[in-house]
């Protein structure tokens, strides 16, 4: 009878190589799977893109 609209969020994890820390973000234009993003807060390390992924909530 009442359909909600569903609304997906995309994101972004970034992940250190090095240290494994990992950090989820909102997805930015021109991120690639892969990536290197900015130096890791833990171990001063490259953190790289590791997955892309949509979140679906209900309006």
């Amino acid at each position: 009878m009442f359909s909600k609209e569903k609304i997906t969020i995309a994101y972004t994890i970034e992940k250190c190589p090095s240290c494994s820390f990992e950090k989820k973000r909102n997805f930015k234009e021109g991120d690639y799977l892969f990536a290197n993003t900015i130096k890791c807060n833990s171990c001063e390390g490259t953190m790289q893109i590791e997955k892309i992924f949509g979140e679906s909530i209900e309006d």
